[in-house]
């Protein structure tokens, strides 16, 4: 509530009566509220808030004192922990020049405000930005990346302002397009979603943003976030499509959610809150015909859950992620489908019978929402997971092998394009990764 407050531009020391959270649960006796009216009372009229300005001027610098390196280290690291900035991992100092050396890579000035951070409100800046990626451990040439992915973040549309504070455990997914992921190395094949110390790109751009959604957005476990068990990564998902492999006539992924120009580097926010690996391909000698089918329904009988979180897309945002390997678009494509029809066959098949959704109490879950299209989706029976297969995401990444597709079930009121503005220097950089990293991996 704390960060609720600020980040409605309030004072964060704001007067609050708090109660245990068992009061508030059916059937629970509110009396106490009646017998500490006093302490609103007090509240309303007596409150002073000790804070003032906006939280964006120019912290201190902290200083760290040691014999060695190595015990430089330890101890920056044991201060940035006890202050709570850190997310339990080891962390990169964010001195003044890696922080300056980062922001090598930025297209706007370093004091440029992007937003605020919500829950708790927290100034963003591309200096914020650099210095989190500093800790997370990043290079100059990811922050064109992160700052695209902040401002897309940032959006009211991806709905961060409930889902950085809500109990679902959601974690932000960043998808890729365009020739910047491969000049990153960012990761679109084998591994794509990590660990891969060939392309570690996309391990620092999410841990960098999940530590501005702690840092500057508050959500601290149990504090400031109330996802019971966390966003289940300290890298987020950070990956891009597999162009290369896309079949002919499959739009990027960018070109097709967003509009954006084929070839135009961008990225793409959606929020997840849980990930599974679906076998896709059978087991004998099934025709490609039968395979693609029986793959097909596996997928669309894991998308059919009652799982409310997501009514939160069910208009606008989208009820999942899809990552299919190259290997079996082409492979699907040759068959005929596309992925409009891909969309058609999900959003057909993964529908749910209404005795199914009474069972588990789902319709009092759509009959409260407060968007129309969804409270007038109960009549409809069996009922669509999406209002529409549009909603769908389809993306194609991962090594090219046909066994698996794997499938991140959406949290998310919208999916967010940005495109990805690069410094004058860009090229420079990605000479400046040949030399430290070596070539880059075919």
């Amino acid at each position: 509530m704390t960060n609720a407050v600020a980040g409605l531009g309030l004072a964060p020391d704001a007067a609050m009566v708090t109660f245990p959270i068992a009061m508030f649960l059916p059937g629970s006796d509110i009396s106490p509220v009646e017998a500490r009216k006093q302490e609103f009372y007090d509240g309303l009229t007596r409150w002073r808030s000790a804070y003032a300005g906006n939280g964006a001027s120019e912290p201190p610098m902290i200083r760290v004192q040691a014999s060695s390196v190595e015990d430089a280290f330890a101890r920056a690291n044991a201060v940035m922990l006890a202050n709570r900035w850190g997310d339990g991992l080891p962390l990169w100092p964010p001195t003044r020049e890696r922080v300056d050396w980062i922001l090598r890579g930025a297209a706007q000035p370093r004091r440029r405000e992007l937003g605020t951070f919500p829950p708790r409100g927290g100034v963003t800046t591309v200096e914020s930005c650099a210095i989190a990626l500093a800790m997370a451990g990043g290079r100059p040439e990811y922050l064109p990346v992160l700052v695209a992915a902040v401002e897309a973040f940032l959006d009211e549309e991806s709905g961060s302002e409930q889902l950085q504070a809500a109990s679902g455990s959601a974690f932000p997914v960043v998808i890729v397009n365009g020739p910047l992921g491969a000049q990153i190395r960012l990761n679109a094949g084998f591994g794509c979603l990590g660990p891969d110390p060939q392309r570690p790109a996309g391990a620092s751009i999410g841990r960098a943003l999940r530590l501005l959604q702690q840092n500057l957005g508050g959500a601290l476990p149990g504090v400031g976030t109330m996802a019971n068990y966390g966003g289940m990564r300290y890298t987020n998902v950070v990956f891009a499509e597999d162009e290369a492999n896309l079949p002919a006539g499959w739009p990027a992924h960018g070109v097709e959610r967003h509009s954006f120009a084929p070839g135009q580097s961008s990225i793409s926010l959606a929020f997840a809150n849980g990930v599974t690996n679906i076998r896709r391909r059978g087991a004998k000698k099934e025709t490609p015909e039968e395979d693609a089918l029986q793959g097909m329904y596996r997928m669309a009988d894991f998308m059919r859950v009652p799982n409310m979180p997501g009514l939160a897309g069910y208009e606008h945002g989208t009820p999942g992620i899809l990552m299919l390997p190259g290997v079996v678009a082409k492979t699907m494509a040759g068959l005929g489908w596309t992925k409009a029809s891909i969309r058609e066959f999900f959003w057909e098949h993964s529908r749910i019978p209404a005795d199914q959704l009474r069972r588990a109490g789902c319709p009092a879950w759509i009959e409260i929402d407060s968007r129309k299209v969804t409270r007038e989706s109960l009549a409809l029976d069996p009922w669509p997971i999406t209002a529409s297969p549009d909603n769908f995401v389809i993306i194609v990444a991962g090594g090219g092998h046909p066994t698996n597709s794997y499938w991140l079930q959406g949290y998310s009121p919208g999916v967010v394009g940005r495109v990805i503005e690069l410094p004058p220097s860009f090229e420079a950089l990605i000479a400046d990764a040949e030399r430290d990293l070596g070539p880059r991996p075919a």
